[in-house]
């Protein structure tokens, strides 16, 4: 009967342990949380990596995971790559304003990519841009859903604003984020390096 108890005991406390590190692979920046897995659109994927961004060395702006069903650090893998990746993006500040949002999207998909590429998906950069229609604040979402086949949807502060179809805006997409002319801590951060 002792001894049932020690083991009882010990499991407890093992659950208890568990339950304070979280699930293998959980990782936590700048005070978000962020599960080593996620099950997106019937798939089992993995957080690939994290990151997050500042203005001005201290505005906390947001903090970014990019779960993939294959996780690679190869960029152009990530890019091409014909997989369910889906981008989880927690706002930290209240001076992320719609405007600055849509504009610092437009701004960096023609940074991030080749200009005939961006010359010949402009009407659909543009919508895009027009989803981000409203003004973040610490603790809403932006989520990006690629589904091979049918194409990249925004979610965004939970309501789900479209579809842009193919492939091809989708690999733009990750692009800027992940590619040769990304955002250096950025491109890391996500490919786990």
């Amino acid at each position: 009967m002792k001894r049932r108890g020690v083991v009882l005991a010990m499991a407890v406390v093992v659950f208890l342990f568990i339950g304070v590190l979280g699930h293998a692979g959980d990782v936590e920046i700048l005070g978000v949380k962020f599960p080593g897995e996620k099950v997106v659109n019937g798939k089992k994927l993995t957080l690939n990596g994290v990151s997050y961004l500042k203005k001005m060395g201290f505005v906390k702006v947001y903090a970014v995971g990019l779960y993939l069903e294959q996780p690679t650090k190869d960029a152009n893998e990530l890019i091409e790559s014909r997989q369910v990746k889906y981008m989880l993006t927690h706002y930290l500040t209240s001076k992320a304003t719609a405007k600055k949002i849509s504009e610092g999207f437009i701004e960096l998909m023609e940074a991030g990519n080749p200009k005939e590429l961006v010359e010949a998906n402009r009407a659909d950069i543009d919508k895009y841009a027009s989803w981000l229609d409203k003004d973040m604040k610490p603790g809403l979402i932006s989520e990006s859903v690629y589904v091979p086949g049918k194409g990249l949807t925004l979610i965004y502060q939970g309501e789900v604003k479209g579809t842009i179809p193919g492939d091809t805006f989708a690999q733009m997409y990750y692009r800027y984020n992940v590619g040769d002319k990304a955002n250096e801590k950025i491109r890391k951060g996500l490919l786990g390096l």
